[in-house]
C-alpha cells in the first residue's frame, strides 16, 4: 500500500510525529500530501529552538495555532542580552542579524491567531514591552504568558498584563531583570488570580548605564579606601 492511499485522518497522524522540516520535505512529493501539509489541525503547536528557524518556510501558521514556543538556548543567548553599550563591535553586529525577528514574527501571530492560549519566549533579547502589550490586545483567550531572560521586559509588560491579560490564568517573568518588586505587587493586587512567579528578577540588578557604573565603581574604591 502506497502512503497516499492512507485517509486523511491517518496521513495526519503520521504527519504528527515528523518535525517540520520533514513535513516541508514530505509535502514536496505530491499534491495531496501538500494539502495534508497545509491542514491547520497539524499547526496547533509549534516549538522554535533558535530565531533562525522562524524565516523557514516549514510550518503553517493561522487560527488554529494554541501553543507558541520560541526558546534559544545557546552562547549566543548572552551576547543578545547584553545591553548595547556594553557589546563590543562584533556582538553588536551579531545581533542587528536578527534584531527584528523574533518581534517581527511575534506581529505575524497577533494578526493571523487569535485563538493562543500560551506563549513561551526564552532568550529572546529583542523582545520588548510593545510586542507583548499588542499580543495581550489580540490574543485575548491567552492562559500562560512565560517569559526567561528577556532583557527588554519591564514593568511595562506587568502593567499590560493587569490591563489587557483578560484569561491569563500563569505569568513567569524569570531572569528578566528589568522588571521591579513594584510592578510584581501590582500585577498581585490588580489580577490576583494569576499565578506569578518572577525567579532571578525582581532581586537582580538591572544594568547600570555607563555613567552610573562609573559612579558605583568610584563609590566602592572611597569606600576600601575608607
Amino acid at each position: 500500500m502506497h502512503i497516499t492511499q492512507l485517509n486523511r485522518e491517518c496521513l495526519l497522524h503520521l504527519f504528527s510525529f515528523l518535525d517540520k522540516n520533514s513535513r516541508k520535505n514530505l509535502a514536496k512529493t505530491c499534491h495531496k500530501l501538500q494539502e495534508v501539509f497545509q491542514d491547520p489541525l497539524l499547526w496547533s503547536w509549534l516549538n522554535f529552538y533558535s530565531p533562525v528557524e522562524l524565516e523557514k518556510n516549514n510550518f503553517l501558521l493561522g487560527p488554529a495555532l494554541k501553543h507558541l514556543s520560541i526558546c534559544w538556548y545557546s552562547e549566543r543567548v548572552k551576547v543578545c542580552n547584553i545591553e548595547d553599550w556594553m557589546k563590543n563591535s562584533f556582538q553588536k553586529d551579531f545581533c542587528k542579524k536578527h534584531e527584528n525577528t523574533v518581534s517581527d514574527f511575534l506581529l505575524d501571530v497577533c494578526n493571523r491567531c487569535p485563538n493562543l492560549l500560551s506563549l513561551t519566549l526564552s532568550g529572546c533579547g529583542h523582545i520588548t514591552d510593545n510586542c507583548i502589550l499588542q499580543l495581550l490586545k489580540n490574543c485575548p483567550n491567552l492562559k500562560s504568558l512565560k517569559l526567561e531572560n528577556c532583557v527588554r521586559i519591564t514593568d511595562h509588560t506587568l502593567e499590560a498584563v493587569t490591563l489587557h491579560g483578560v484569561s491569563l490564568q500563569t505569568l513567569h517573568v524569570d531572569f528578566c531583570r528589568n522588571v521591579t518588586q513594584a510592578g510584581l505587587e501590582r500585577v498581585r493586587e490588580k489580577r490576583p488570580s494569576v499565578m506569578l512567579r518572577a525567579e532571578r528578577s525582581a532581586n537582580m540588578i538591572p544594568d547600570s548605564k555607563p555613567e552610573k557604573k562609573l559612579m558605583l565603581e568610584k563609590a566602592s574604591r572611597r569606600l576600601v579606601q575608607l
